[in-house]
């Protein structure tokens, strides 16, 4: 029987990457996307036509859900929907992120602070309370997975971007709690922390530090090069396999050695 995963932020980035990668693997996959813009957040999320585009190439594979991973309803439906269209649900992957700020802490707005934080950390939480239930009720033998996108910024801080640092350490932290909340029914949790990707987040980074294009990050990372979504999803695919199963709680550098620099 195919494997089942809900993974968020999928229409674009790290996530549509992740959809790609698990529906290579034999997974089949709920999609979910807000494809709607965050009035705090400075740049364009991703559209329903992006959405649709990851959905068209993998045809009964994929199924795509509107929904904001900070709406716990919304969440609870991602589920219902992944066990009700599909059958099951075997893997959560948290893919979700924004960044804002691009200014000393004491200078950002509260409204910026709230954006970062209730997508990168509250949209995890939701995604993970509305699914533990159905993971755990499978039972130990099912192997249940959740793996959430952290960052190289939850290991370091970053110049005009405390809000989203901050976050991505929260991500971490939350992460190793579940895991030991979770050990007990088979399924595991694990964060995986990208250095700079080729995503519209590095973008938006750049344009934080007045840089005119992202690939300027790739000094960064000692691999001399940007990190493609596809390499994450690599990583992500994995921690959503049996193979995995021993690894958990943990927080893997997936950063071109960026942390070990």
């Amino acid at each position: 029987m195919n494997r089942v995963a809900i993974v968020t932020g999928a229409a674009r980035g790290i996530g549509a990457a992740s959809v790609d990668a698990l529906v290579n693997d034999g997974y089949r996959v709920v999609a979910v996307d807000r494809c709607r813009d965050i009035p705090e957040v400075p740049y364009a999320l991703a559209t329903p036509v992006e959405l649709d585009a990851v959905v068209a190439r993998h045809g009964d594979s994929v199924l795509g859900l509107v929904g904001d991973v900070r709406s716990a309803t919304d969440m609870q439906l991602a589920v219902e929907t992944a066990t009700r269209h599909f059958g099951r649900l075997d893997a959560v992957v948290a893919c979700a992120g924004v960044i804002a700020g691009g200014a000393a802490l004491w200078e950002v707005s509260d409204a910026a602070w709230d954006a970062v934080w209730s997508v990168n950390v509250l949209g995890v939480r939701r995604i993970i309370e509305a699914a533990a239930p159905t993971l755990i009720a499978n039972g130990p033998e099912s192997h249940g997975r959740i793996v959430a996108i952290a960052s190289a910024a939850g290991r370091t801080g970053l110049l005009h971007l405390a809000a989203y640092s901050a976050a991505k350490h929260a991500v971490v932290g939350m992460i190793r709690g579940v895991a030991m909340d979770l050990a007990p029914y088979g399924v595991t949790a694990n964060a995986l922390s990208p250095g700079s990707t080729r995503t519209a987040i590095l973008e938006a980074s750049a344009k934080v530090y007045g840089l005119t294009s992202s690939e300027a990050f790739a000094a960064q990372q000692p691999i001399g090069r940007l990190i493609e979504p596809g390499e994450v999803a690599a990583s992500v695919v994995w921690l959503c396999s049996t193979a995995s199963g021993a690894i958990t709680g943990a927080d893997i550098a997936v950063d071109g050695g960026m942390t070990v620099n």
